[in-house]
C-alpha cells in the first residue's frame, strides 16, 4: 500500500509539473528574464504550490505521527550556513542555465527528450559527487541532519 500511494503522490505532483508547463525549459528560463521575455507564470505555480503545502502541513501536523513512520522527520538545523548558501546558489545557478528543475525534470523524462536525460543524468553525477565529497570532509553529518532510514 505504501508504494501505491507514493506512486499515486508522485503522478499527482509530474502531472502539475506537466499541465503548468514546468517541463518546458524556455518557460522557466523566461521566468529568469525579467529583463527580457518575462514570463511571470511560474510566480503562480509557486505559490500556488506555497499554498496547498500551508494548508497540508498544517493538517498533518495535526497526526501524532505520520501514516508510514513512527515520527516525523523534522531538520533541526536552522542557521544559514556556508553549505546551505553554496548549494542553493549552485542550484539556483543551475536551474537558470539549464531552464530545468529536479522536479520538473523527473516529469519530463517522459518526453524522451534528449536534454532532458543529459540534464538528469548530469543531476545524479553531481548528486553522486557531492556525497563523495561532502563524505570525505565531514564523516559525521551536520547537526540536525542525521540520515535517514528507509
Amino acid at each position: 500500500m505504501r508504494h501505491l500511494l507514493t506512486l499515486l503522490i508522485g503522478a499527482v505532483f509530474g502531472t502539475g509539473i506537466a499541465v503548468s508547463g514546468m517541463i518546458n525549459p524556455a518557460k522557466v528560463i523566461n521566468f529568469f528574464d525579467v529583463a527580457g521575455s518575462w514570463d511571470p507564470s511560474l510566480a503562480f505555480v509557486m505559490g500556488g504550490a506555497l499554498c496547498v503545502t500551508f494548508v497540508g502541513y498544517r493538517l498533518v501536523r495535526r497526526r501524532p505521527c505520520p501514516i508510514y513512520d513512527p515520527s516525523f522527520a523534522i531538520p533541526q538545523n536552522r542557521p544559514l550556513d556556508a553549505r546551505l548558501i553554496v548549494g542553493s546558489g549552485l542550484f539556483g545557478i543551475g536551474w537558470g542555465i539549464a531552464g530545468f528543475c529536479p522536479g520538473g525534470a523527473l516529469p519530463a523524462l517522459g518526453t524522451a527528450n534528449t536534454q532532458v536525460i543529459l540534464f538528469v543524468a548530469a543531476m545524479i553525477v553531481g548528486i553522486l559527487c557531492t556525497r563523495l565529497v561532502v563524505g570525505r570532509f565531514a564523516m559525521v553529518p551536520p547537526h540536525g541532519l542525521e540520515p535517514r532510514t528507509y
